[in-house]
């Protein structure tokens, strides 16, 4: 069975574009489709890497394609919905498990103790598996993210902020501030996410870095906003 791997690529501007890339990228795949509108190549049996690919399309102009976008085997089954979040609702599950547990061992529930352990363990665990492979989260995170699309570096940034926020939050070092940031933070993340979901595009979640072929969706518009939410309501 053949793998169709689909990219986003840069640089094209025109169908003379298009035919350009398409006849560099030919000897290196078994079918070669690229699309203008959205800006993508879809190669089918691809033979070599993408650093290979991209010196390929540097000899014939000022093209790159970055991180994968979708994927997929022919004849793929859809997933439900399940099967395709389990490693997020597994970590979910966890972090959640261990928060309650701390509360379990206090004797009582508390609100505003529970919700900063709980953000600690997100920030903590989500910024390790990004972390995993930096170069390929900061190439997914331009994808949909304002800033990191404007500014290369925030990609590479960004799981430090995280790893910072966690370790503030398991600490308990300045809530005001660390809150803040965690609203300012999170609430701009979710416009980026918004916006490629409503545009309906299809590229890869990075919320746990690269290792995990989780598709952009609601979910992770929940997900970031459900962080914005907590914060918010530790600030009042």
């Amino acid at each position: 069975m053949k793998t169709h791997t689909i990219y986003s690529i840069t640089g094209l501007t025109c169908n003379n574009c298009v035919a350009r890339v398409k006849s560099a990228l030919t000897p290196y795949a078994g079918a070669v489709e690229v699309t203008l509108k959205p800006p993508q190549v879809t190669l089918t049996g691809q033979t070599a890497d993408t650093n290979t690919l991209n010196s390929v399309l540097k000899n014939v102009g000022n093209y790159q394609i970055s991180a994968e976008v979708l994927p997929a085997k022919s004849e793929e089954i859809t997933k439900s919905f399940l099967a395709t979040y389990k490693p997020l609702l597994l970590v979910f599950s966890y972090i959640l498990l261990v928060t309650l547990a701390v509360e379990i061992t206090n004797g009582e529930f508390h609100l505003h103790r529970f919700m900063p352990n709980f953000m600690a363990g997100f920030f903590l665990v989500f910024s390790f598996f990004k972390l995993l492979d930096l170069t390929g989260f900061a190439n997914s995170y331009a994808m949909y993210d304002l800033l990191a699309k404007r500014v290369a570096a925030y990609g590479f940034i960004y799981p430090y902020i995280e790893l910072g926020l966690g370790t503030a939050y398991l600490l308990g070092y300045r809530p005001m501030l660390i809150n803040s940031i965690t609203l300012v933070v999170m609430g701009f993340s979710s416009i980026g996410v918004i916006l490629a979901v409503m545009n309906k595009t299809k590229i890869r979640c990075a919320c746990l870095g690269t290792g995990f072929n989780l598709p952009m969706t609601t979910v992770t518009i929940v997900e970031d906003l459900l962080m914005a939410g907590m914060a918010a309501w530790m600030l009042l």
